[in-house]
């Protein structure tokens, strides 16, 4: 349910301006109205964002290394000298330092700690290139050539290719090196190589450049250690980017403030007085809140039912069950617009359907239900996540439309028990079809598999009528005028069109579904319903007349309908590729379990293979169950997903 909303203008003193943003931000429950603000102080707060978000990125990795290593923690080591550049350096390594001024020299010393890293590194790499460039020379000392150089004997480096050695005159002086199998390397005697350009010299011999490698790897060590410190101060830091944000929150509402000096209002009070005031939108439930807080510090204020054209957030309230879809919600950012309707029930109910039959296996679901009991064992005592309350429910879903369709760990059914065989739904199980062919009956196994295929296909176009119908119900509900007349002539649409769907779809040798001109009637007075009022606000003759110009884009709904109907057809191709792909994995993993040598590797392709199936079935959830809700179900419920979430200016 979307909570209804009160616009809500506060005048306030401009010079109590920041403490009634104090007492406002207390109170939590107004949400800012949506403006482009700067300041100096605002900027800095910004920069500073910046850097504890560098200091953070830095340390996560060592944060992960820890948790992986078991929580062990290396003893502090002493700070080398080259490192103690401040008195209070140790302190970064300690638990006590929990003080702002501390925290802030914290995220000063991991940034420098990077940034030191960085230069080291491309130290490190800039003198690798210069080591492999000289290295085929050997090792010697560049300065001895200019010393030759002083003895009247000037030597030219050169790297020359065979080819270019073979062509050169024989006047040229040369002493070769070392050879290649493509270079050589020689020294010109007296005079340079014509049209060739000489080797150029390092600053330093090898041996000098493998001891300064040597140094760098050393400070690159130290470094890592340091970090390996650090990761216990990651808490410091997020409750310093908190407290930051915080004041940015604070500092962003009083730039947004709009002033207004009243030196040139015609009042006996307005005697030089400056007021501000702010915007924003609250629950109408709190507005008492608000009242009494004006009251008290003496605010002027105004509120009002939002007009259509605002910028309202919308803030979703529903029960216990139905908010188990805001884990859901929140990680995809979808909200309803305020002027929209909640369809969170919904979504839950039909994204709980989908996803079974996409997993589709018992086994599978079990695994998910084991999941989601030990998280919920382990978080019982702090408060159970609603994700994991969620993960119980997809579990659940996922464990009995497998036991439905006899579907256990991609096995074939005729090698399951007896009992998993018989509690299986005939109707969508291929059970009875295993058994007629394990007794010979292979025409009778045949029409069995064709009626359960014809049969989980109609299931899905049934979804597909029921979700899409509700959708209609809802927009029908919303409407308050003849518009609504549309809406009931795209739901004969949609049922004309269920039933054209199966007789052209469904319909074969195992069932024949003789529907298809009564069907066709029923669409065609639900277009010409929809035709005539689709449009309408408040003018039959605007709305006839605005269909004949969009003409084209009403006969393309035809399309678009039959495509909505048949899109419910993924849920079961989709469900089959995952049962396709778990049946091969055991088809190639089953010999090797019965040979000895073999067995550890096919433990390993079952648990890759399986794991694998899994992650892709997460992402065909995500893809086809959540567009099935968001795009094909809203759609025709009106809800284009455009709104923003209410938050409000609160103390974190």
């Amino acid at each position: 349910m979307i909570v209804p909303m009160k616009k809500l203008t506060l005048v306030v003193m401009d010079k109590h301006r920041e403490s009634s943003l104090k007492i406002l931000r207390e109170l939590g429950v107004l949400h800012l109205e949506r403006k482009t603000v700067s300041s100096e102080y605002l900027n800095r707060l910004l920069d500073k964002k910046n850097r504890i978000d560098n200091a953070l990125a830095l340390l996560l990795p060592y944060v992960s290394a820890k948790k992986k290593a078991g929580n062990e923690v290396p003893a502090p080591a002493a700070i080398p000298a080259h490192r103690r550049s401040e008195d209070h350096a140790a302190e970064f390594y300690s638990a006590d330092a929990v003080d702002a001024e501390s925290r802030t020299d914290l995220v000063t010393h991991i940034l420098a700690l990077g940034e030191e890293r960085k230069n080291f590194q491309e130290r490190f790499a800039a003198e690798g290139r210069e080591r492999s460039r000289i290295e085929p020379w050997g090792e010697f000392n560049p300065a001895d050539f200019a010393c030759l150089e002083e003895q009247g004997l000037k030597l030219y480096p050169y790297e020359l290719s065979r080819k270019t050695y073979e062509g050169l005159k024989d006047d040229v002086k040369l002493i070769v090196l070392g050879k290649e199998k493509t270079n050589l390397y020689a020294l010109a005697v007296g005079e340079p190589i014509p049209g060739e350009s000489p080797f150029t010299l390092p600053e330093c011999s090898l041996s000098e450049l493998d001891r300064s490698m040597a140094e760098i790897q050393d400070h690159l060590a130290e470094i890592e250690r340091q970090f390996e410190r650090l990761p216990d101060r990651k808490a410091l830091l997020e409750k310093e980017k908190a407290e930051n944000e915080s004041l940015i929150e604070f500092e962003a509402a009083v730039s947004g403030m709009e002033k207004m000096d009243t030196d040139d209002m015609e009042s006996p009070l307005a005697d030089g007085l400056s007021v501000s005031w702010i915007g924003g939108y609250l629950p109408a439930e709190d507005l008492g809140l608000v009242k009494r807080a004006a009251a008290e510090h003496g605010w002027a204020f105004m509120a009002d039912d939002p007009l259509p054209d605002d910028d309202v957030p919308t803030k979703l309230k529903n029960n216990k069950l139905v908010s188990l879809i805001d884990p859901l919600t929140g990680f995809l950012e979808v909200t309803p617009g305020y002027n929209e309707v909640d369809i969170s029930g919904w979504f839950l109910f039909f994204f709980v359907i989908f996803f079974g039959m996409i997993f589709g296996d018992a086994f599978y679901g079990a695994l998910i239900l084991l999941a989601g009991i030990a998280g919920v064992i382990k978080t019982a005592k702090k408060g159970v996540p609603p994700v994991l309350k969620l993960l119980l429910l997809l579990g659940f879903s996922n464990f009995v439309w497998g036991v439905l369709t006899c579907s256990w760990f991609g096995l074939e059914i005729e090698k399951l028990p007896l009992f998993l065989q018989n509690i299986s739904l005939p109707l969508i199980s291929n059970a009875k079809a295993a058994q007629a062919e394990l007794a010979g009956q292979t025409a009778l196994a045949a029409r069995h598999r064709g009626i359960v295929q014809q049969n989980l296909m109609i299931f899905c176009f049934s979804l597909a009528l029921l979700q899409l119908s509700i959708g209609h119900i809802l927009a029908i509900i919303r409407v308050k005028s003849l518009k609504a007349l549309g809406d009931i002539g795209s739901l004969a649409m949609l049922a004309g069109m269920y039933f054209i769907v199966l007789s052209l779809i469904a319909s074969n040798e195992y069932r024949h579904i003789p529907l298809v001109m009564p069907a066709v009637y029923v669409f065609a007075g639900g277009f010409f319903l929809n035709f005539l009022f689709a449009n309408y606000e408040g003018s039959f003759g605007r709305s006839v007349l605005e269909s004949c110009k969009n003409f084209i884009s009403v006969v393309l709904g035809i399309a678009n309908v039959f495509s909505d109907i048949m899109s419910y057809i993924r849920l079961w191709a989709v469900g089959l590729a995952g049962a396709a792909i778990a049946s091969t994995v055991d088809a190639m993993a089953g010999p090797m379990l019965g040979h000895f040598i073999l067995f550890i590797f096919g433990i390993i392709l079952l648990m890759f293979g399986h794991g694998l199936n899994l992650v892709l079935n997460v992402l065909s959830v995500l893809v086809h169950a959540v567009r099935l809700n968001t795009l094909e179900f809203s759609g025709h419920a009106g809800l284009t997903w455009a709104g923003h979430a209410y938050k409000p200016f609160a103390k974190k």
